[in-house]
């Protein structure tokens, strides 16, 4: 066994990269600066583990299993990673706007990692989003120590409270921007606005037809739970105009879904939420930014596959620069001014930067059936006449040296006869007896 091996076999170079690897020890090693990390700079995991669980008298910390390991510098460099893949589509692609990210205070509320990304993300104008009182208060209370053009955006179910309190915000000098997700919620910022005397920013979410159909993208789409009609947007603006506030409307906001699997589905629905922003601003809106929500996707897997929930088949750059390529397009089409580009990438940033660690508290191994030559006789003589010729199949195959061939046939046996036993007419000796003849063949076939 090798290192080599080890990480072949737990694929940790396809979803691990650039920032877990398996070290000349075996061990697994993390790079906390992904690809700029140095040699000295990698951490062995074990050895972390090992200090933080020997008892105090020991020299270790005295912590028990299970454990959260947290890496601050993975955070740095995903935040640092995705600033440097927007600034280069914007430069590369001509944009005549910039980009800045918020990040979503639901994806994880811990103390230390909102604090990080606010530290952090200050030179990069980095905001926070909530979608609740308790987070609202998390995030106005982390972003007075950020940067003041980083946005405080504010989304989710809105009462009266929740309303005031964004308002307090944005007297406190927060860029704070509240996004309208149902139509009643505008009635409650015209009126506590106008009572607490404070001009609102205010976003809207788009309720779009672009659908993401996988596991998570049941909230889009025109039947999702969120976001605002045509016909419900149109209203909105019609009412700003009739208030005089609606140049208070400068953030257009929309969620795809989850994990969006291909950059082809991401074009598709940024350019229809280009189109809506490029017709609010003919209808006379304030509008500054376009807000593309969360979406980027994380190859869980390793397999860079689109066809998957738990992979993507795109990079960091090809996802910044097919959001700007499609919103330069429309506005440029439209002739609009281009609009700051704003994204809610959550799992993206944090993913990568905690590990968590257990004890194993047992193993199982499989034991096969061992096969005399009269029972392997006896096997085969309960079998019917097709899974018969897939066993006489097997046997030669296994005489030429065929290997594949042999895995081909020893597969078709056991489905046949898997079948046979549902039909009841295979009983489960008989089933035992299949697996080993497979386990024998697939142990036999490795060792050659």
């Amino acid at each position: 066994w090798s290192p080599e091996l080890s990480s072949d076999l737990y694929r940790i170079d396809g979803w691990g990269a650039p920032y877990f690897t398996v070290n000349s020890s075996g061990d697994i090693s993390v790079r906390p600066h992904g690809t700029d990390t140095l040699p000295h700079q990698e951490i062995d995991l074990l050895k972390v583990v090992k200090k933080a669980s020997d008892p105090i008298n020991s020299g270790g910390l005295g912590l028990q299993l299970p454990l959260v390991v947290r890496f601050p510098d993975v955070l740095k460099n995903r935040l640092e990673s995705l600033q440097s893949a927007f600034d280069y589509a914007v430069q590369s692609e001509g944009y005549e706007a910039h980009y800045q990210g918020v990040y979503p205070v639901k994806c994880n509320q811990d103390r230390f990692v909102v604090e990080d990304i606010v530290k952090f993300g200050s030179g990069f104008r980095f905001g926070l989003e909530a979608g609740s009182k308790p987070e609202l208060l998390l995030a106005m209370s982390s972003l007075c120590k950020g940067s003041s053009e980083g946005l405080l955006v504010c989304n989710g179910f809105k009462d009266a409270e929740y309303i005031s309190l964004a308002l307090v915000a944005r007297k406190l000098q927060l860029n704070t921007v509240i996004v309208l997700e149902q139509e009643e919620e505008l009635d409650l910022v015209i009126d506590i606005s106008r009572k607490m005397a404070v001009q609102p920013v205010i976003g809207l979410r788009a309720k779009l037809r672009t659908k993401h159909s996988g596991h998570f993208g049941s909230t889009s789409g025109e039947k999702g739970k969120f976001g605002l009609t045509t016909t419900q947007i149109l209203r909105v603006v019609r009412k700003l105009k009739e208030s005089g506030m609606l140049d208070c409307l400068q953030l257009l906001h929309f969620h795809i879904g989850s994990q969006i699997p291909s950059t082809e589905l991401l074009a598709d629905g940024v350019g229809e939420a280009a189109q809506v922003y490029s017709e609010l601003v003919r209808l006379g809106a304030g509008m500054k930014f376009i807000d593309i929500g969360g979406g980027l996707g994380i190859d869980y897997d390793g397999t860079k596959s689109s066809d998957s929930d738990v992979s993507v088949g795109y990079g960091l750059q090809d996802y910044a620069s097919t959001v700007v390529q499609a919103v330069r397009f429309v506005c440029n089409r439209k002739n609009v001014k281009h609009p700051v580009i704003c994204s809610e990438s959550g799992r993206a940033i944090v993913s990568h930067h905690s590990v968590l660690i257990f004890e194993a508290v047992s193993s199982t191994t499989t034991r096969s059936q061992e096969l005399s030559s009269m029972s392997l006789h006896s096997f085969v003589e309960k079998l019917n006449d097709d899974a018969r010729g897939d066993y006489r199949n097997l046997s030669a195959a296994a005489i030429r040296g065929e290997y594949d061939t042999c895995m081909l046939y020893a597969d078709q046996l056991k489905q046949r006869c898997v079948d046979q036993f549902k039909d009841g007419n295979l009983d489960i000796e008989q089933l035992a007896a299949v697996d080993a003849v497979c386990d024998f063949v697939s142990k036999a076939i490795g060792a050659s």
